[in-house]
């Protein structure tokens, strides 16, 4: 068992909900909750309050929770009964948390208290210099005095993002780094980046999502995340799973604690399991001798359609038009799967089920048209495709739904100079990023770049420009690390131009 000190300071998250029927509570414009805290003596309520150990602490029940033996340099705490226990342990700083309905705001120290050194009485395989760390020139001395005597140590640091000389001297002590910004560090040290959706490390990547009631601090869900990562590295885990585990770990602790390594793994095999079948579920999508069903006609396609029909373009009329399509007898012999538009996922069949579970039911595969159609690229007339934006936080609440895969769109335009290497790369670029987060959240992605049809170009020029966009494509997606065995590739037919002249591809008369 690993001997783990952590370096880093104590704190007492003070959680106070606020009573919105007791309070003075405003909305601005931008749906944010207001209270006129005026110091005149008058009182404002709260509901409950809850205190919890937060700072080094949380990297202190994460790493006990694997199985290390963990301590905090100088405190008086531990963990026993799967929590963190004190003897007399008095907080180096306090933070108060003001919580309304979803809503937060912090009170926090001007200046965090100055961490300092103590000696280990026993031998330390590693050093964790946890993000709460108070780091001074002093401190920097005694661990470089104390890693001269103790050679074998190992030293982890979870650096801020605005990196002072002193932290800067700690970094170059550190073999593995954890940090919310962009460092620059020597050649041997490994760097894990932790955004609010993102984790990252020598290449790997996995998205995470926290959706909450309780208010837990973004601050003390990237320690949780941390402290899992140089956790499980140290057991010896793969970046892949340690990255899985991390994520796990942060989408289901709470203010109550975080979660035991056994339920984690148990998780973590769910997940892996679910990784697997993303693969079936591409295989069942290309079942031969049926197709998949095009069912995603964006609002502007669909209005033209009905306005030609003089039908009311509206979301009820919008659903029966849908429900025609989906509910064919029979449908599940010719389709394997269907495409649908974002509100169609949402509403409902004439038998009262969500269309979703509609198709699920008749053994058809559900998906959605993830992507928000085109846009310019800037200072250019050459298109990209949006949605990226907003695709990591849709992609696991279509999961939920019941959804299995989805697709993205990018066009690609011949004319004269037309597409540009950089609108070639830029799309693919896009198309391999909205590969990789389908599969990260267990969907199925179809990767569909389009060489649109309606241009004046040659049969020649087609298949120059399709082979080139197909390249550069593959590439992009071995670069994201897409699984091409759970990836189906929706291809333009390789045409002339349905705009070339006569004189080049004369037409058939009668």
């Amino acid at each position: 068992m690993s001997n783990i000190l952590i370096i880093g300071n104590v704190l007492k998250d003070v959680y106070l909900r606020l009573d919105e029927r007791l309070n003075n509570f405003e909305i601005d414009e931008s749906g944010t909750p207001w209270l006129d805290l005026g110091f005149d003596g008058s009182s404002h309520q709260f509901f409950r309050r809850i205190s919890i150990y937060g700072g080094a602490a949380v990297a202190l029940e994460v790493l006990n929770r694997f199985d290390y033996s963990a301590r905090i340099a100088g405190a008086k705490l531990g963990f026993a009964g799967g929590e963190i226990v004190s003897n007399g342990q008095l907080a180096d700083d306090y933070r108060y948390m003001l919580c309304h309905g979803n809503k937060i705001s912090y009170i926090v120290p001007n200046e965090r208290a100055e961490t300092k050194w103590v000696m280990p009485d026993e031998a330390v395989d590693w050093i964790f210099v946890d993000r709460s760390a108070g780091v001074t020139e002093n401190l920097v001395k005694e661990l470089k005095n104390f890693l001269v005597m103790s050679r074998s140590t190992r030293v982890a640091f979870y650096a801020p993002k605005d990196l002072t000389e002193t932290d800067r001297k700690l970094l170059d002590l550190a073999e593995m780094v954890f940090t919310d910004g962009d460092l620059e560090v020597k050649d041997k040290t490994s760097v894990c980046y932790i955004s609010d959706q993102e984790i990252s490390l020598n290449g790997h990547k996995q998205l995470w999502r926290v959706e909450r009631t309780d208010l837990m601090t973004h601050l003390t869900t990237h320690s949780i995340i941390a402290a899992t990562v140089f956790g499980a590295l140290a057991k010896g885990l793969s970046v892949k799973d340690a990255l899985l585990y991390a994520k796990i770990n942060a989408e289901n602790s709470s203010l109550s604690g975080t979660v035991p390594l056994s339920k984690i793994k148990s998780m973590a095999d769910t997940q892996k399991t679910e990784e697997t079948d993303i693969r079936l579920v591409a295989a069942t999508m290309m079942t031969a001798g049926k197709g998949i069903l095009a069912a995603d006609e964006s609002g502007g396609n669909i209005h033209q359609k009905f306005t030609g029909m003089m039908i009311p373009d509206d979301e009820q009329h919008r659903r029966d038009y849908r429900n025609v399509l989906l509910s064919t007898p029979e449908l599940e012999r010719y389709v394997n799967a269907v495409i649908l538009f974002d509100e169609t996922t949402r509403q409902k069949s004439d038998d009262g089920r969500d269309f979703v579970s509609y198709l699920t039911a008749h053994g058809i595969v559900p998906g959605v048209k993830v992507d928000e159609g085109l846009a310019d690229f800037p200072d250019s007339d050459e298109k990209y495709t949006k949605g990226l934006d907003s695709l990591k936080n849709r992609l696991p609440e279509y999961y939920r739904q019941g959804l299995r895969f989805c697709k993205w769109r990018a066009a690609f335009e011949i004319d004269l100079g037309k597409p540009s290497d950089m609108a070639v790369l830029k799309n693919c670029q896009i198309l391999a990023e909205y590969a990789k987060a389908c599969q990260d959240n267990n969907l199925v992605p179809i990767v569909e770049p389009e060489v649109q049809y309606d241009g004046n170009y040659t049969l020649q020029q087609s298949i120059d420009i399709t082979s080139k966009v197909l390249d550069t494509l593959f590439d992009e997606l071995a670069k994201a690390g897409v699984k091409l065995d759970a990836t189906i590739l929706k291809v333009n037919m390789v045409l002339a131009g349905k705009k070339i002249s006569d004189s080049v591809y004369p037409r058939r008369s009668g």
